[in-house]
């Protein structure tokens, strides 16, 4: 695999040497007889710094196919109303159960939460045991935030290639065409994320100075790589929270050359520079930010995309598990790898949680117990892998997930066992 690095860079890339127009972006012939596309991901009129664009030069205009037919998709819900079912009541799943028959990336996507607000927040888990064949997909209504917990993908996009396994991410932009195909047989699975807002960028690292957290070189993208494929392809679109084909008699990766700032992107999260305390007290979870999508008030994440990676922890005189806490913020939480320090049993990978807005959530009993009388040595957190989609909105749990066979319907039991240890002293 070859790929380009650097968050956010501009970049160009072709397929076929000369293919690239130099000096303009849209001249009225362009070499090999591509046409130019340009693909926005911001309005045009955006500050310069936040200007998202790229120019595609492509052997047919995505312009080229036949109208487009509603499509049905059961699990896939983005767009979840307010009901009784959605309390402040702490949840958490267990893996979802493999169906019966055999999915692609696209019909193995089950929506779990998602918030009313848009601008919003959609989570789903996903489930494939085959290829997409000649079915491609493009979401117009928000990015996609791609990471599996078992089994290696390959996405092919408009861009180019990209290959991710468990520990790694994938980002694909609005409306970017992809495919994405298991790298092995068996069961694929994993979370994927639904941004409805701002486009994710590196959060911004203020006292911490020039160099911490996710590194913008360690950001790798594809390079142009086309198909010419002639035959009966399917599009299928996702468009204001329904779900349409374009039939086209096409290849639609057949994007031959193109340079900009807008397209997909992976990133390991094993490179991920963790930041912590070396005096006392146990860091706020914002620390260990990786990508984060601005709402319109400073300072609150639409989304901020969390990890809590492999790390030492040296506090002194210090309760090290992450504390007790109600959030004005909503957290979805995902374990990927590993063991998940502040939960002993019931949190496995391919599981999630769920703890919205002021409902109160921390270390089971057990962790509790261990964690007060731990002793003061340097302690490594080794062998995990846990993330947190983080929203200022609240989540909605879908019905399919309520009513899911892998509901953890005794969760709120872990804390039960919590005793006094009040001592008028």
């Amino acid at each position: 695999m070859q790929y380009q690095s650097g968050f956010a860079n501009h970049f160009e890339s072709e397929a076929v040497a000369g293919s690239l127009p130099q000096g303009q972006n849209s001249p009225k012939k362009p070499l090999q007889g591509l046409y130019p596309e340009q693909l926005s991901g911001s309005a045009f009129t955006v500050d310069r710094s936040k200007n998202l664009r790229s120019w595609l030069y492509r052997i047919r205009p995505s312009v080229v196919h036949q109208p487009y037919e509603s499509y049905e998709h059961q699990t896939w819900n983005s767009l979840v109303a307010h009901s009784e079912e959605t309390n402040p009541q702490q949840l958490r799943w267990k893996p979802l159960p493999e169906p019966k028959k055999n999915l692609d990336f696209i019909d193995g996507v089950f929506t779990m939460a998602a918030t009313q607000e848009k601008p919003g927040v959609a989570v789903h888990h996903y489930l494939c045991n085959q290829g997409m064949g000649k079915k491609f997909f493009y979401n117009a209504d928000g990015e996609l935030i791609l990471i599996p917990s078992q089994g290696a993908l390959q996405i092919q996009t408009e861009m180019g290639v990209l290959e991710i396994e468990p520990q790694e991410i994938a980002v694909i932009p609005r409306g970017i065409k992809f495919q994405i195909n298991p790298k092995q047989a068996g069961w694929c699975r994993g979370y994927l994320g639904e941004n409805t807002g701002a486009p994710l960028t590196l959060p911004s690292l203020g006292p911490l100075g020039a160099n911490a957290l996710a590194n913008p070189r360690d950001f790798l993208y594809p390079v142009a790589d086309y198909h010419e494929g002639q035959g009966d392809y399917q599009v299928v679109v996702k468009f204001s929270h329904s779900f349409w084909q374009m039939p086209l008699k096409h290849h639609p990766l057949d994007v031959v050359a193109w340079h900009g700032n807008y397209a997909p992107y992976k990133y390991d999260l094993r490179k991920f520079n963790t930041m912590g305390t070396v005096s006392y007290d146990h860091p706020d979870p914002s620390i260990y930010t990786v990508l984060t999508s601005p709402s319109f008030s400073p300072g609150v994440a639409n989304l901020d995309f969390v990890i809590f990676p492999p790390r030492w922890l040296v506090g002194e005189n210090t309760f090290r598990p992450p504390y007790y806490h109600r959030n004005i913020m909503s957290e979805y939480m995902g374990l990927i790898h590993g063991v998940y320090d502040a939960k002993q049993e019931g949190f496995v990978p391919g599981g999630a949680s769920l703890h919205n807005c002021m409902s109160a959530h921390g270390p089971d009993a057990e962790t509790f117990a261990k964690a007060i009388e731990n002793s003061e040595s340097p302690q490594k957190i080794e062998d995990t892998m846990a993330f947190m989609f983080e929203t200022c909105h609240i989540y909605h749990p879908t019905h399919l997930a309520l009513s899911s066979s892998a509901l953890d319907r005794d969760y709120w039991g872990c804390w039960q066992n919590l005793k006094s240890y009040f001592n008028k002293g």
